[in-house]
Order: C-alpha cells, then sequence, then structure tokens
C-alpha cells in the first residue's frame, strides 16, 4: 500500500492528499497543529516513525526566515529514510529577474529576491540523489485565483505593459508531482504554456464574471503589500519542456484562460 507523508499541508499539498486518497493511498500531513491524518509538527516522534514507515516523502514547507524547518528538524532523518520516492516543492522565484527572457532548469538560481528559497531548493537537491524538486509559478485554483480577487475587489492592472509572468493551476501541479512518482530525480519547472502580463489575467477574470475592467494604476496608486510590489519587482518566463520530455506531463490547463474558465 502507497503512503505519502506531506510535511506542510497548504493548498497545493491538501489537492495532492485529496487525488492520493482517492486512488486508494495512505496520506499523513504534517501541520503546526495536529488532526485527523495529521500529526503535528512539533511531535518529533511521531513524525520519524512516519518518516521510517512512508512510502513517498514530500515537503512544501517554505523557508521560514532565512532556515528551512523540515530540513532543520528533520532533513538527516529524511536523507536516510527507506521511502522509494522524495519530493520538495520549490519556487521559480530561485531564478531571480530574467528581464522577461525564458528561465529552464539550467538556468543559475540564487540571484533574485528569495535568497533563502534559493539556498533552501539548493539543499534539498543535495539532501538525497533520488530527489525531485517542482519549482512552481504564481498558483492558483478553485477558491484561490484573479476571479477570486475581483470579486473582492482585490484585482488590479497595473502600469508595466512589459512585465511578464509564468502561472501554474494548481491541478497542474498535483497532476506533475504524481507523474514524477514514475519519472526520474531532478527539477521540474511546472508551468503553464502561455506566460502574460497579470493584466491580462485580471481582465480575463473580468470578463468571465461580467465586470469592467479595473483602472490602469501605478504600484504606488495601487497601495500593494511589499510582497505584492515584490511579485512586480521580478520579469521572466518559465520553460516547462522537461517535464513534458521526461515525465510525459501536459498541463490540463495549458492557458490561464482554460483555467480561470474551470475555477468559474
Amino acid at each position: 500500500m502507497p503512503h505519502m507523508l506531506i510535511l506542510g499541508m497548504g493548498y497545493t499539498a491538501a489537492r495532492l492528499a485529496a487525488r492520493l486518497r482517492d486512488g486508494g493511498w495512505t496520506v499523513t500531513g504534517v501541520r503546526r497543529s495536529p488532526g485527523p491524518d495529521m500529526l503535528a509538527f512539533d511531535d518529533m516522534p511521531a513524525i520519524h516513525a512516519a518518516i521510517g514507515q512512508a512510502t513517498h516523502i514530500l515537503s512544501s514547507v517554505p523557508p521560514q526566515g532565512d532556515d528551512d524547518p523540515v530540513l532543520i528538524r528533520y532533513g538527516a532523518a529524511i536523507s536516510a529514510a527507506p521511502a522509494r520516492w522524495t519530493g520538495y516543492l520549490s519556487s521559480t522565484g530561485v531564478y531571480g529577474d530574467a528581464a522577461g527572457a525564458w528561465v529552464d532548469e539550467n538556468s543559475p538560481i540564487g540571484t533574485g529576491r528569495r535568497t533563502a528559497r534559493a539556498q533552501a531548493d539548493a539543499a534539498w537537491g543535495a539532501l538525497r540523489p533520488d530527489l525531485r524538486r517542482f519549482r512552481l509559478p504564481g498558483i492558483y485554483g478553485p477558491g484561490r485565483s484573479a476571479l477570486d480577487r475581483v470579486r473582492e475587489g482585490r484585482g488590479h492592472r497595473i502600469d508595466l505593459p512589459d512585465q511578464l509572468f509564468s502561472r501554474v493551476h494548481v491541478d497542474d501541479i498535483v497532476g506533475g508531482v504524481i507523474a514524477a512518482f514514475d519519472g526520474p530525480p531532478g527539477v521540474y519547472n511546472l508551468s503553464d504554456d502561455l506566460p502574460c502580463a497579470q493584466n491580462r489575467v485580471i481582465e480575463a477574470a473580468c470578463d468571465l464574471l461580467g465586470l469592467p475592467w479595473p483602472p490602469l494604476q501605478s504600484l504606488d496608486e495601487a497601495g500593494l503589500s511589499p510582497m505584492a510590489r515584490g511579485f512586480y519587482a521580478e520579469n521572466r518566463r518559465v520553460a516547462n519542456g522537461r517535464a513534458k520530455r521526461l515525465l510525459g506531463w501536459r498541463p490540463r490547463y495549458p492557458t490561464y484562460a482554460d483555467g480561470l474558465r474551470a475555477c468559474l
């Protein structure tokens, strides 16, 4: 019986867990507080036992400050675990700003604003030779998309005409992780096929909802948080060809238009 241990049961990991359970898997999650099929992150004896029993181990926990809490507390145990598959959900933010150019898995990392994320990515890659790292761009899906931002009055159109981003539907991440169960270890970008300006996504969401487009604004006029402003500080297109070639993965939602229609 396959048994997946997921450290960090956030939005994406919860979607993966549901998919696996529907397929007959045993899934044990880890989060800050315990619950059904859920261990508390600080329950070290229980988590060490789960690490020893799991056939598959995935961490989706981002760095906290300068450190990766999973690596600090459980890295040695995961390194020595008998699991036949291990994975880590990383971020395409490790590539930094590419001035709108394409980046792939061979592009340098660690030059952007997410130094801790790049360091964690590299540390996970050195942990085990059989590890799969999934570098993810902006994640959206049901309950967490431009449709929700527009409905809540948080949809902004920023006057940066040359800004380009990549994104991925949460269920395409799930599909990519599952495809990697039988694929070779290494690094995989999981992104859709159409990098574009965020304004186009907001405009499409407004059109689907029958609402007017928000006005173009500068970053200062939009009153964005420092985290949101940082999103606009980097500009890149993320190539996904390696996952397609080596995993046989294809995004179910290859463009933002496909994904938004499914969310609606």
